[in-house]
């Protein structure tokens, strides 16, 4: 049996970041990862949040040779006659001004490699199968198997949940639940030829509404755009046999403005799909274990926060392990801590996902204004600047009240997307999602 202070199950992001600042501080730190890097993994937007989680990290140079720039967001609704253009650089904090496009196998590689030269002993191709938890100062005992079929023990200190969407400890905990405020499914592919906006703003992400959800188009530096939909539950089911590239290329025609951009480029991946987006767990963190990024929540990816909620979590995570482990008799206040920030992020943008849908938020992110400095705290949300010192706080309280009167001046429209959304959140059966299907 091998021994370790730190064992992490899970090399993205939040397990890649937790990772290498424990091994900064003198831990033992085993970071186990069932596939191998590089490896497929969709989410590419980053938000310039993240540059100062890189900074830290050592990885910035990295992530910039592999990165396509991006200055900002534009949105796109059939309803509008013209689209919306978000530059990061206006918002409150003006020292965020950009962020980065990445293709994820190359950006989750820089990262775990980056785990390795801190120290880490990352091993590749190993499942975790199963967590057995001692008393609260024995940790827990973790097995894995290997991809040749060796199995391996360790006894940790403690143990980090950061497995993404496998949610490991949460169905071992059977503690995970259907977020019943929100619920999606997605499909997508990646795209060669597809047309770019000129200069500065070539590497922007594009959000394109349309009647069955939204679309993203994220361009990647390698010249391939990465293009998703984003749909309620029930529109999955209308696909009636078509293969999963087929029904893509469709929902792509019934969005003019999406066609448009695409109308010269070719489909060179296999198109995805996964379904039930949005989910959360009872709780984070135990006196031993903690949950990290996905592995604890998943909200709606339309403004491109998972990469930089996973990688926050994994900054307060290895803040709380160093206490607990350091200073046991502190441990409570460091995981009650790790709790509120981890909650804290999914918490601000929620409130924004629940809403995006409705006609009268629509109509404020297609026509925004800046009264009491309203639009540039809301370019803070987009930017993921809700973590520091920036003063977004009561600016988006003012912007809260400007919602919900304009929701009471539109009642009728306003309630039609209300009840529309409460019917379109209603989980099918998602069966026969999946890979090329």
């Amino acid at each position: 049996m091998g021994t370790c202070d730190v064992l992490v199950i899970g090399g993205g992001p939040a397990g890649s970041t937790v990772a290498p600042l424990l091994a900064r501080q003198g831990y033992k730190v085993v970071l186990l990862e069932k596939a191998h890097h590089p490896r497929f993994h969709i989410g590419e937007s980053l938000l310039p949040a993240n540059m100062p989680l890189l900074e830290t990290l050592g990885v910035a140079e990295e992530v910039r040779a592999i990165g396509m720039e991006k200055w900002g967001a534009e949105f796109v609704s059939p309803w509008h006659e013209h689209g919306q253009e978000f530059r990061f650089a206006d918002a409150l904090n003006k020292s965020l001004p950009m962020a980065y496009q990445v293709k994820r196998a190359d950006f989750d590689h820089v990262l775990i490699r980056n785990a390795a030269r801190e120290g880490v002993e990352v091993i590749e191709g190993c499942k975790v199968g199963a967590v057995d938890f001692q008393s609260d100062t024995q940790g827990a005992v973790v097995r894995a198997t290997h991809d040749d079929g060796r199995e391996q023990r360790w006894q940790a200190r403690f143990v980090v949940d950061a497995s993404g969407r496998d949610t490991f400890l949460a169905n071992r905990f059977q503690i995970k639940h259907r977020n019943p405020r929100h619920n999606s499914s997605a499909m997508y592919a990646h795209f060669a030829g597809a047309r770019r906006h000129q200069g500065q703003a070539e590497g922007n992400i594009t959000i394109f509404w349309f009647d069955h959800g939204w679309f993203w188009f994220i361009p990647l530096s390698d010249g391939l755009t990465s293009v998703g939909a984003t749909v309620w539950p029930y529109y999955m089911k209308t696909r009636a046999g078509r293969s999963l590239t087929q029904f893509l290329l469709d929902t792509i025609a019934s969005c003019p403005a999406l066609a448009e951009r695409l109308k010269d480029a070719q489909m060179v991946t296999d198109a995805e799909a996964t379904g039930n987006f949005s989910y959360v767990s009872e709780r984070n963190h135990g006196s031993n274990y903690l949950m990290l990024g996905d592995a604890f929540a998943f909200i709606d990816p339309v403004f491109s926060s998972g990469v930089m909620l996973a990688m926050n979590s994994g900054f307060a995570g290895a803040k709380a392990i160093d206490t607990c482990l350091s200073r046991p008799a502190e441990a409570g206040a460091a995981l009650a801590e790790f709790d509120r920030v981890v909650r804290h992020g999914p918490e601000v943008f929620s409130w924004f996902i629940y809403r995006i849908t409705n006609p009268t938020m629509r109509d404020m992110f297609m026509g925004p204004r800046n009264i009491f400095r309203v639009q540039e705290a809301l370019l803070s949300v987009l930017a993921g600047d809700i973590y520091g010192s920036t003063p977004i706080w009561w600016p988006l309280r003012i912007f809260k009240v400007i919602y919900y009167l304009s929701f009471l001046g539109n009642l009728r429209q306003s309630l039609r997307g209300w009840r529309n959304r409460r019917i379109n959140i209603r989980p099918v059966d998602e069966a026969g999602l999946g890979a090329g299907q």
